[in-house]
């Protein structure tokens, strides 16, 4: 396992997500930047991704639930802003999965994962 601490991980995966979540809708056709910096917040804020995470959560592994567990985990100066703490640290956990994913090169791993969440 890789050895980042789960703040770092989580760092990576966030941006991870992000290119995906814009990709994705300009995929599905949103081109305006207004519209997809909405649509973009909808996804990638707390709530969003806590969203993201419970759908994949039953199709994941023991080892990926435990670097879930790793990033929810971590201390943080960041307080949630609009979600709830529980939210927050669910939504860092997932993040700290997809850093994971992508620094470990499991990029067929990383793209199962995101297709299941979009």
């Amino acid at each position: 396992m890789l050895q980042y601490n789960g703040q770092t991980l989580a760092y990576v995966g966030d941006a991870v997500y992000e290119l995906h979540v814009r990709t994705k809708l300009l995929e599905n056709g949103k081109f305006h930047p207004n519209a997809l910096h909405k649509a973009a917040i909808e996804h990638t804020n707390a709530s969003g991704q806590y969203r993201a995470y419970k759908r994949i959560e039953s199709s994941l592994t023991p080892q990926e639930i435990s670097i879930i567990n790793r990033g929810r985990n971590a201390s943080s100066s960041r307080k949630p802003g609009k979600a709830d703490l529980k939210t927050y640290k669910m939504a860092t956990g997932l993040e700290a999965l997809l850093g994971y994913l992508y620094l470990d090169n499991q990029e067929k791993r990383l793209r199962e994962l995101l297709d299941l969440i979009f």
